[in-house]
């Protein structure tokens, strides 16, 4: 039997704590970098005239918000860090705890249900708000990682080819 990496953990973990959520990985062996991808859906009643981060103008009946997280390798991978909500490093080949990811997809859980509840709000006819974007604080992910302790020193290591 293969080994668990820490590739195939992350999966199993967003599949069972994201059941609201639409996230997918997509792996860049080339680049050595995962990308945890979410989007949020939303109806826009008012069919307001909506930008998105690059300009473009819509006014469809369901809004569509995609964004995400990039694990990344500091020796290896080469990207932008304003094209990711977070960008978060793991150890080379060690990979990342098991307490790391448990914490991480627990926070993530919380930020994409606060997200929804802003965007919601966001396209409701008495908003004043004239930005949407989803809040990540580096404090509240470590708090929700301690919750995990007893597992931080076992680690899954990076996915092989």
């Amino acid at each position: 039997m293969k080994k668990k990496d820490f590739l195939n953990y992350l999966d199993e973990r967003l599949t069972e704590k994201m059941l609201d959520f639409d996230v997918a990985l997509d792996w860049d062996t080339k680049n050595h970098t995962i990308e945890i991808i979410f989007r949020l859906f939303a109806e826009n009643k008012g069919q307001q005239a909506i930008d998105d981060a690059t300009g473009v103008v819509s006014e469809e009946e369901v809004i569509e918000f995609e964004d995400g997280i990039l694990l990344y390798n500091p020796q290896k991978s080469k990207f932008v860090t304003e094209d990711y909500l977070t960008t978060i490093a793991y150890e080379g080949k060690k990979g990342l705890s098991v307490g790391f990811i448990n914490g991480l997809v627990d926070y993530l859980n919380d930020v994409l249900t606060t997200g929804m509840d802003d965007l919601l709000d966001f396209l409701s006819d008495d908003s004043e708000a004239e930005v949407f974007e989803l809040k990540w604080q580096a404090a509240d992910l470590q708090a929700s990682v301690e919750k995990y302790a007893a597992e931080a020193n076992e680690y899954l290591a990076y996915p092989s080819y």
